[in-house]
């Protein structure tokens, strides 16, 4: 695989990833992947982190966002996509998330994916902050 596919394939993927499910065909089997949150290896559980988010997304926002802003190969072997997150929970204050973030694909020899970490602008609890704080300023 080249690439340039596997960046194109992530272009298409990431935008929907909180309405349908991304291919897989682009990772290794032993996947490791870690953010702020979670840290685990495996192709099996690459799929149920999106399933969740998938399931979460649904169940407690209204609305939710992954705007891409750019994906591009940074090093030989490394593909950077540089994204926010943004919603609206489903809380009689209509409570905001919004963040910032980028994630951070290793590419091995066959040029599929076999580390992904994510890095977020701030801490998970000021992201948690967000859902509870009332008011148009977050």
């Amino acid at each position: 695989m080249q690439v340039e596919q596997v960046i194109d394939i992530l272009k298409q993927d990431l935008p929907t990833l909180f309405e349908k499910d991304i291919s897989y065909d682009i990772y290794t089997r032993d996947i490791y992947f870690r953010d702020p949150v979670n840290k685990f290896k495996y192709k099996f559980n690459y799929r149920i982190i999106f399933w969740t988010l998938r399931f979460h997304a649904q169940l407690f926002f209204t609305q939710i966002f992954f705007d891409l802003h750019e994906v591009y190969q940074s090093a030989e072997d490394t593909i950077l996509a540089k994204w926010t997150v943004r919603g609206v929970l489903r809380v009689p204050w209509k409570a905001k998330i919004f963040f910032n973030g980028y994630s951070t694909y290793k590419l091995n020899p066959d040029n599929l994916i076999y580390e992904h970490i994510d890095t977020w602008d701030r801490k998970p609890g000021e992201i948690l902050r967000q859902f509870i704080e009332k008011g148009e300023d977050n």
